[in-house]
């Protein structure tokens, strides 16, 4: 246990926090690392399917309350160095240019970042290099400009996979080369497994936050990583402008570490969690809610998975997760609003996702699985003031969350299913996701340049602490229909540039293997 003094502690390893070390490992500034879990264990239950789908083997034990019911879920979350990205499908797009700017939707107003795409996109490039993103342009109607080209080549589809996109493009759709995060450069660890999307990666292919940021950055001797620690509270001076102390639980024990700055990075549920929990007499509503927006504006996208089986035709397919369609993302066929993005999954496999039915024997699971085509179909949810994290009085985490942007989403699905019918799938099964299903999580901490309307600033500070920093998708003021953790890094590399004072070097910002 330590009882120093550093310059910089950062609370949390995924996404935002780890790259938000790896991209001050250089900086001769004295960093703690925590993160609440372990090194997440590389064993063969990692490509298992009932130890990770159905006993949940690398999920937490706790439970959430569902607040419209008062019923406990097991959330999707995963403590771990590397955060969620330890299992998530390793899916990295940029946000599309117009995400940035108020965007009028069915169900209500996305309302604008206090930044613009311009502004991100030099980060956007680093990231793709330190996450080596595979991909490529043109394809995507909807692609925001590029300075620079994807760091690798796209991830190629496989022969069945070539021949529906094929089949896409005859009937007028744009499909394109999802932008992937896996090790598949010359002698690269990438197999193209079909256990990616939603296993961890035994063989540390996945261009995840633990083998891209974490593991390198502690190779300096100027960062010190602590696990299995967990933050009770941020402690303040009397005057309630400064955290002064924060105060850590490991092995049973309490203690209290220090920093000249410190960065919450534990995902948004947590963060505002841990900055509710650390109500004092200077703040008794919580840290740095003045506002009352700590925990508010939560949103998850609204997401659905799609099966599409063809009974006459086999799937062959390993590694599917390869392709996208954003045809519909800012207007659908007769609809005059964004409905949002469609993306392969990993293959599905028997008791996975939508064929995973109670009663339906498993031989019939595995021959459907095998026929299958699956797809993440995805539309944004907007914030909502009355969508938000709250602390019960033992301290569990309660989430009010009611789905909204409906009628965009149910458009989609119905997009995608005619789009799969038109394509020769004469079957398609789909299963909406609930309240347990956030990985995407964002919005509980938004950044702004208005005290009143925001909770950080346009870099991630607190407006009502000087050295509060929050970094993980919290600050999202709109969820977007893509996936988030492209752009959490990105803005992890952007505070880096706000810590240092001065541009990062590009030329240390290139992926390196943990030793």
């Amino acid at each position: 246990m330590m009882a120093e003094h550093y310059d910089l502690i950062i609370i949390g390893s995924g996404a935002g926090g780890g790259t938000l070390a790896y991209a001050l490992r250089e900086s001769g500034a004295r960093i703690l690392l925590i993160e609440r879990g372990d090194f997440l264990p590389k064993e063969d239950l990692n490509w298992n399917v009932q130890a990770v789908f159905d006993q949940k083997r690398y999920k937490p034990k706790e439970q959430w309350i569902d607040a419209s019911n008062g019923a406990d879920f097991q959330p999707g979350v995963h403590y771990f160095v590397g955060g969620n990205t330890k299992v998530y499908g390793a899916a990295l797009p940029r946000l599309r240019q117009q995400d940035f700017e108020a965007l009028e939707h069915e169900g209500g107003t996305s309302p604008a970042w206090p930044l613009r795409y311009e502004d991100l996109e030099p980060y956007y490039n680093l990231a793709e290099s330190i996450y080596a993103v595979h991909g490529t342009s043109g394809d995507d109607p909807t692609e925001p400009p590029r300075s620079q080209p994807f760091p690798f080549p796209a991830v190629q589809h496989e022969p069945y996979v070539s021949d529906l996109a094929a089949a896409l493009r005859r009937n007028g759709l744009h499909p394109f080369y999802l932008p992937m995060g896996v090790d598949l450069r010359d002698g690269g660890r990438c197999i193209r497994c079909k256990t990616c999307d939603g296993f961890p990666c035994k063989v540390d292919a996945k261009s995840d936050a633990d083998v891209c940021c974490v593991r390198p950055a502690t190779q300096s001797s100027s960062i010190t990583l602590l696990t299995n620690t967990y933050v009770r509270r941020l402690l303040t001076d009397a005057g309630g402008r400064r955290i002064t102390g924060v105060e850590i639980e490991k092995d049973g024990q309490t203690q209290t570490v220090s920093a000249d700055r410190i960065v919450v990075s534990c995902g948004a549920v947590n963060s505002a969690a841990l900055l509710l929990r650390s109500a004092n007499e200077q703040h008794p509503n919580g840290l740095a809610n003045t506002s009352g927006l700590v925990g508010r504006n939560y949103m998850v996208h609204n997401n659905t998975a799609l099966t599409a089986i063809n009974p006459l035709r086999v799937n062959p397919t390993v590694f599917q997760k390869t392709m996208a369609v954003n045809d519909f993302y800012f207007r659908g066929p007769n609809f005059p609003y964004p409905m949002g993005n469609i993306q392969m999954l990993g293959k599905l496999q028997a008791g996975m996702l939508s064929v995973a039915q109670p009663g339906v024997p498993k031989p019939m699971l595995t021959g459907m699985a095998n026929r299958s085509v699956d797809w993440w179909v995805m539309s944004e949810d907007l914030p909502n003031h009355e969508n938000r994290i709250t602390l019960r009085g033992d301290g569990r985490i309660v989430v009010h969350w009611k789905p909204n942007n409906v009628t965009a989403h149910q458009r989609l699905i119905m997009a995608a299913r005619q789009m799969m019918r038109e394509a020769g799938y004469l079957f398609v099964f789909t299963q909406t996701m609930g309240i347990e299903t956030n990985s995407h999580q964002c919005g509980t901490l938004r950044f702004g340049t208005d005290p009143a309307q925001s909770v950080l600033d346009p870099l991630c500070k607190a407006h009502d602490l000087d050295n509060l920093y929050v970094v993980d998708s919290s600050f999202f003021p709109s969820s977007a229909a893509m996936n988030p953790a492209l752009t959490i890094a990105a803005q992890a590399l952007r505070v880096a540039d706000h810590l240092m004072g001065k541009p990062l070097l590009r030329s240390t910002l290139t992926r390196q293997q943990p030793a």
